[in-house]
């Protein structure tokens, strides 16, 4: 018989996301707009404090909008994290701008303060700066927007992966001009398929919306005069939102468990490195990360492989950095180190993501631990 499939992170319902979903259908409310979208983007705002948001089809058709609206075009230059999923940087391209990547840094894996300053060395004049918050961590905000601000740049946040992760307790995604988050199926909390764009600025969600709407002019026929998209959220899907909402501190309760279980279970195999948390922060623990130590006799793929193979468990490898992507290697990249040498890719090399499901029972967390303990010998 097939071993029970252990998962990395997937989505977990508990039944007030039907009842909202039942009430779009009750009330013939099964399009791009209504209650749902509107109760779902003003619940966001209360929750974050962010003020405005505009409910999406993607977090990266949010970073598209923050894109556009910041007036990103050709040959523009954006600065952007570069340990992280392709969709940070995609949009940039999007509107033909050259995305430059900064490099980890080792504290918490995000975006390098000195590599930013850096960059800026020889790209005085970015039009943005996007900064990830990779697995729910928080970055290194004060240095990174001190950076920022003394050369007027505005930041993008790509809170994706950190809905609920506070700095200094403010939430991820309301420090820059605008954030995003990403309601994807493996979120901490998800709309099946969905994003959020957020702002103190009202207007600047307004147009947001209004490009999300495919930019149809105030006027009885249609009319357009700029290019817009079809970017609105489902009231269906935000219905599934609304639900979610509801428990998002007790998901980001049962992430931070399975996080401190897993550092406990290795704290005796000098090997193993949990990713690092920012002492100024409090993150979500989206996914759980796990470091090995170099040229140990263990590799990621050997620890992966065991998981699959013996108890049928899902893990995957750490983000592979933007700089290595074969479509963005005509980009600029610039170094955490001064001898060049990329504290991302070392993380990439030798890292990757435990089984992080809140679904996980006492039995499957077990398995898990005891699996990889194994792989050191243990």
């Amino acid at each position: 018989m097939e071993k029970k499939r252990i998962y990395l992170s997937s989505p977990t319902t508990h039944g007030e996301e039907q009842a909202f979903v039942k009430e779009a259908f009750d009330t013939n409310w099964v399009a791009p707009l209504g209650p749902n979208v509107n109760e779902f983007e003003k619940e966001i705002g209360a929750y974050t404090g962010c003020g405005h948001a505009a409910a999406l089809s993607s977090g990266t058709a949010a970073i598209h909008l923050a894109l556009r609206l910041l007036g990103i075009k050709e040959g523009d230059v954006v600065f952007v994290s570069d340990l992280t999923f392709s969709a940070s940087c995609n949009p940039i391209v999007y509107e033909n701008g050259t995305p430059v990547f900064i490099d980890a840094e080792p504290d918490t894996w995000n975006m390098s303060p000195q590599a930013l300053a850096r960059a800026y060395e020889k790209y005085p004049d970015p039009k943005a700066v996007i900064v990830v918050h990779l697995y729910g961590t928080p970055a290194k905000l004060d240095e990174i927007l001190e950076i920022c601000k003394a050369h007027g740049t505005p930041v993008i946040e790509d809170a994706a992966e950190s809905l609920g992760s506070t700095y200094r307790g403010k939430h991820t995604g309301t420090f820059g001009r605008c954030g995003i988050y990403s309601f994807n199926g493996n979120k901490i909390i998800t709309t099946s398929g969905g994003g959020m764009l957020v702002s103190a600025d009202e207007n600047l969600t307004k147009q947001a919306t209004f490009l999300a709407t495919q930019a149809r002019d105030p006027a009885r026929h249609y009319q357009h005069s700029q290019i817009g998209y079809n970017y609105r959220m489902s009231n269906v899907t935000a219905g599934i939102g609304r639900g979610q909402l509801l428990h998002l501190e007790e998901h980001k309760a049962a992430k931070k468990a399975i996080y401190q279980q897993y550092l406990e279970a290795f704290a005796d195999i000098p090997e193993i490195a949990m990713n690092p948390m920012n002492p100024q922060g409090d993150a979500n623990n989206w996914l759980s990360g796990m470091f090995i130590e170099k040229d140990c006799g263990v590799t990621p793929d050997m620890v992966m492989d065991a998981l699959e193979k013996e108890i049928n468990a899902e893990s995957r490898p750490v983000w592979k950095p933007m700089h290595l992507q074969p479509v963005f290697a005509a980009y600029d990249f610039f170094a955490h180190n001064e001898d060049g040498s990329s504290v991302g890719e070392d993380i990439f090399d030798r890292g990757l993501c435990l089984p992080s499901d809140i679904k996980n029972t006492p039995e499957d967390m077990e398995q898990i631990i005891r699996t990889v303990r194994a792989c050191f010998g243990r």
